[in-house]
């Protein structure tokens, strides 16, 4: 019995030796970190609660000076939020690749622009880029225009008492969405299915959100067998049924009548359409498709990629910027007294050429995301060595980019916690490093929607404020954030919204 135990103990501390003395090992282990235990690292020190590692992640960003590691054989993780270590991951296509964590959203996304690389990537955001060419932009702006009135007029009827914004506002941004990538109005289509496809969408995301905050449900084979795994194939199946039927009818439509798709040579004088149906996302896809450079399952990619990334993120835009203006009443006022130089008392729509006169709401916005940026981190796979603070990184490590802890950093942000829209006047901002502030990511990889987003939010903000005093309910010190790709709070983030006189 002694031998047995003698030999079980070396053998023991033999695992420990290989498994975290190895040469990767004792690179990553140089960083700073949390306290490593015996064989497991870092392993038992994250295993908390959805809660409580986000704290925890708060805790070593205050205890670090930009950088630490996480390790858990093989798992090596080093965590940034220096705007330097920043630069150096995202300005250049030499770590674009992004890490495994979001694999969760390949049964729905596949090889859409979230998670595609290398040349597929590139190909695929080339064909994507004239989505955004101003004049298509500009028709954006009348749909999410005409969408914020059915807001506004939902919000009517909750007028004067307090109420969770967060379903009210992705059911907004979810139709905005809709109608600007796939030319469909959710509210004119077939009720049924519009309704299951909204339902499967939130379901997917509460699934991948168990999936990001339970470890063990990130093994496929253990996903697999649980009962999450077979209502997410429902989930997808009504999806991806949904996104297809209206590829197929918008394709039938285009090859009746035709669309004009702008390029960089455009104006406004030589753009023409074919049609009065206003140009989606969606055509420009089904362009290259007919062009043969890109697939039907590609179109479906990227319009399942678009339905996710553009609602979801905005939504939580849309949320804590509400949220914070009802904290600070003297920010709607200043916002509201700007719209009046703008429009008047004018009850008509916001155009695209009011848009760039919102200087003060548009810093308001700016400020609401460096408090609470939708997309929190993101995660690279560093495909080769790199150095980062001094600190020699292992290829193959995740590397983590913690835009909340970086946007907090009391050295590039005077003040961090507080809400000052004027931080973001020009003159405040001179000196700032340019990868101090990436609420859109940053690079060749930032987000290809960031003036979409920008001018949904914009619109909605003003055209709330418009109609309605926004009173606190929820403060910013009750936000409790939880593990998930997109910024959450553990329970409701409320709001009254009470209508002006």
């Amino acid at each position: 019995m002694f031998w047995f135990l003698l030999f079980f103990v070396a053998f023991l501390c033999l695992l420990h030796l290989l498994l975290n003395y190895n040469e990767r090992a004792r690179l990553i282990r140089k960083l700073p970190g949390p306290e490593d235990s015996f064989i497991l690292g870092n392993g038992p020190a994250v295993m908390l609660s959805s809660v409580e590692v986000m704290k925890l992640a708060r805790k070593l960003a205050q205890e670090n000076s930009g950088i630490y590691r996480l390790w858990m054989y093989p798992v090596a993780a080093v965590n940034i939020y220096n705007p330097e270590d920043i630069e150096t991951i995202v300005s250049s296509m030499k770590y674009n690749e992004k890490s495994q964590i979001y694999r969760l959203l390949k049964p729905w996304l596949g090889d859409g622009l979230l998670l595609s690389k290398g040349q597929k990537w590139q190909q695929r955001r080339k064909i994507l880029t004239p989505t955004f060419h101003f004049n298509i932009l500009k028709q954006f702006c009348e749909v999410i225009s005409e969408n914020t009135q059915r807001f506004v007029e939902n919000l009517k009827e909750v007028s004067g008492r307090p109420i969770d914004v967060v379903p009210v506002i992705s059911e907004f941004t979810l139709n905005s969405i809709c109608e600007t990538a796939m030319g469909t109005n959710l509210t004119e289509y077939d009720k049924t299915a519009a309704s299951a496809y909204k339902e499967a969408i939130h379901n997917l995301g509460y699934i991948f959100y168990q999936r990001f905050i339970k470890i063990y449900y990130f093994f496929d084979f253990i996903f697999n067998l649980s009962p999450l795994s077979k209502k997410q194939d429902g989930y997808l199946k009504t999806v991806h049924s949904f996104t297809k039927k209206v590829i197929d009818e918008r394709s039938a439509y285009i090859e009746k009548h035709g669309i004009k798709i702008p390029d960089e040579n455009d104006d406004d004088d030589t753009y023409v359409y074919k049609s009065k149906k206003k140009t989606a996302m969606l055509d420009v896809l089904l362009s290259a498709r007919k062009e043969g450079h890109i697939s039907d399952t590609g179109v479906q990619e990227e319009v399942d990629t678009f339905m996710f990334e553009g609602h979801d993120t905005t939504a939580g835009g849309l949320t804590y910027c509400f949220m914070l203006l009802a904290n600070h009443k003297e920010a709607q006022d200043k916002i509201l007294e700007e719209l009046k130089e703008i429009l008047g008392d004018d009850k008509r729509p916001i155009t695209m050429e009011d848009l760039p006169k919102m200087k003060y709401l548009e810093r308001c916005i700016k400020e609401s995301l460096r408090l609470f940026p939708p997309v929190h981190f993101i995660s690279r796979s560093l495909n080769e060595t790199v150095t980062l603070s001094n600190y020699k990184i292992p290829a193959g490590t995740f590397c983590h980019i913690h835009i909340y802890d970086l946007h907090r950093r009391a050295d590039l942000f005077k003040n961090p916690t507080s809400f000052d829209p004027d931080r973001f006047l020009p003159e405040n901002s001179v000196g700032r490093h340019p990868y101090a502030y990436i609420p859109f990511s940053a690079g060749p990889r930032n987000c290809i929607g960031q003036k979409f987003a920008m001018m949904e939010m914009k619109i909605a903000v003003a055209e709330v404020l418009r109609e309605f005093e926004l009173q606190p309910v929820t403060r910013p010190s009750d936000i409790r954030m939880i593990a998930d790709a997109v910024f959450r709070n553990e329970g409701p983030v409320e709001v009254t919204f009470v209508k002006r006189q």
